[in-house]
This record gives C-alpha cells, structure tokens and sequence, in this order.
C-alpha cells in the first residue's frame, strides 16, 4: 500500500502545499500544488505499464517520493511554473472535482485515553458512501498504526485512536480516502487540550 506525501513549503511570500499520491484508478503517480486551497497546477507520471520500473508498491513508493521532492525543489527554486504538466491549465484543473476529507469533530476531546475522530468524505460537494478510508497515526513512542473503515450513506467514519494525551502535540494522522479509482490524501496534526 504506498501513502502519499504532504509537505509545505514557503517561497517569497507565498506558502505552497504539494500533495503527492497514487491515482490506482487511473494508474498515475500524481503531485499536485495549492496555494490557498487552490490547486494551481499538478505533475503526473503513469504506472502499470512499465513506466516506472519493476511497478512493484516499493517502487512506485520511491518514484513517487522522487516526484514530490523535485516539486519541492523546483518551489524552492522559482521555477514551479516549468514543471507542471503543461495540459494543465487554472481554468482547466478548476472544472476537476476531486474527493475532499473533512475531521468534523476536530475540537473533540481526547477522553479515556482514546481520541475519536469523525470523517467525512465528499465528491464535489456531494457526501460519498462506501468511500474507503485508510489512516495512518504516527507517534512519538511506537510504531504507525494503522487502519481502515468505509463511509456511511451519510459520507461519514468514525475512528477510535489509543493514544496517551501527552503524545497527542508529537503525533499526527494521515488518512487516504479511495472511491471510484480516486483518491485524496489529508495529513491531520493533533495537539493535547488546553
């Protein structure tokens, strides 16, 4: 299974978010940039056809790693814009409608040593039953945990993490959301209550 990578970065004044992932519907290794939410332009390589070498989860893993980290230089750099798939225009990559994953119950308490956190997944606006969710929780003190839950008609998961209070500021969760050969990826930074 190959998650993807969230990174920000800053250049000048402006901070960039670079999301890469594997598209499994599609067969792509994709590395999208936001700026404000927006999604300005994305570079993709496909898979499954020989393309990336051996096109085993290893490899697909570190091609992907491989395209993230060249997305963040070329930010770091100034040269962002020389890098995008060119058939990628903001008028264009406006019309796509990709899934997007909302923590709804984000101010939620941490209580008897477990945090439960509240998902949804829509398309377009629109809540998506049956959307898969795999998360990954990294903490300071062992190894990933790792699970997986689909929505409900409502768009909705729920999941429950073990995790003592204190570690909840080192800790983060990264959940991967898969419907109709889609994905999207969130990386979730949790902090203890004040």
């Amino acid at each position: 299974m190959i998650f993807g990578f969230n990174t920000d970065v800053k250049h000048e004044d402006t901070v960039y978010h670079v999301q890469s992932e594997a598209r499994e519907g599609e067969q792509l290794l994709q590395t999208q940039v936001f700026v404000r939410g927006r999604c300005i332009g994305k570079r993709a390589i496909p898979y499954g056809t020989g393309a990336v070498a051996g096109d085993n989860d290893q490899d697909k893993e570190k091609k992907l790693r491989d395209l993230h980290r060249e997305m963040l230089e070329a930010i770091r750099e100034g040269r962002l814009e020389s890098i995008f798939d060119k058939r990628d225009t903001p008028e264009t990559l406006a019309a796509v409608k990709e899934l997007e994953l909302e923590w709804v119950n984000a101010k939620s308490v941490h209580s008897s040593g477990s945090l439960t956190m509240q998902i949804r997944v829509t398309d377009g606006g629109a809540t998506v039953q049956g959307a898969r969710l795999t998360l990954r929780f990294a903490r300071p003190d062992a190894a990933p945990y790792y699970a997986q839950v689909l929505t409900d008609a409502k768009g909705n998961a729920e999941m429950n993490i073990q995790v003592n209070e204190k570690l909840l500021p080192d800790s983060s969760v990264l959940v991967q959301a898969s419907f109709g050969g889609r994905t999207a990826t969130r990386k979730f930074q949790l902090r203890a209550t004040v």
